[in-house]
């Protein structure tokens, strides 16, 4: 079937990825590497984390249940230091170049993203670069949750099995692929896109010949 859509999501793909700010925070505290990511993990649906990204809480109250969901797992945190050194990625060029090629190329494009009703997350001069911007705040879904991509799939006016998914948390890249979607994992910009490039058959970098429109 072919690719008429590519969904991105924003940070760790378009956006610096917050696991990095996350990564020196901990290292900042002295406390072990990953203990952030296993809490919102092993806390599931109904932890803190995942009940902000759903729309279901204020900061606030984030800030104060995660602190104590963190110091149950035996370590201290700042619920508000953490979020102030999340909010601070910048966009990726590269990425930014690439959705313009694929929207001149004539695919639809859309940015998926797990996010928080009250972030400063500098995403307002991004969203006209997208066909359709879903975010699990306002739609009360959040990744991996299947419903929340055919929800992405079902507004741009494709099937899942023809769209590219870009994430880079393998567990969001499970629950697309099993719904049929193209999967690429996001580490290093380059190499995904050019993995992208080659699932899509064309350059994602502007240069002589290449449409901008």
């Amino acid at each position: 079937m072919p690719v008429r859509a590519v969904i991105f999501d924003l940070g760790g793909v378009v956006l610096d990825s917050p696991l990095h700010a996350i990564a020196r925070y901990e290292r900042d505290l002295g406390i072990p590497e990953g203990v952030i990511n296993r809490v919102v993990v092993d806390t599931g649906p109904q932890g803190a984390w995942s009940r902000l990204e759903r729309g279901e809480v204020a900061m606030a109250e984030f800030q104060r249940d995660f602190e104590r969901e963190v110091a149950e797992a035996g370590h201290r945190i700042s619920g508000v230091e953490l979020m102030e050194r999340i909010s601070g990625g910048g966009p990726r060029p590269a990425m930014l170049e690439a959705i313009r090629c694929i929207r001149a190329r004539g695919l639809a494009v859309a940015a998926l993203t797990n996010n928080w009703s009250s972030e400063k997350d500098g995403t307002g001069p991004l969203r006209a670069l997208f066909d359709v911007f879903v975010e699990s705040s306002v739609v009360g879904l959040r990744k991996p949750d299947p419903r929340i991509y055919h929800h992405a799939c079902e507004a741009l006016g494709v099937a899942p099995p023809e769209a590219v998914f870009l994430d880079d948390i393998g567990r969001n890249l499970k629950s697309a692929r099993a719904l049929g979607m193209t999967t690429i994992k996001v580490d290093d910009p380059a190499p995904a896109l050019a993995e992208l490039q080659g699932v899509l058959g064309f350059p994602l970098h502007a240069g002589p010949g290449t449409p901008t429109g």
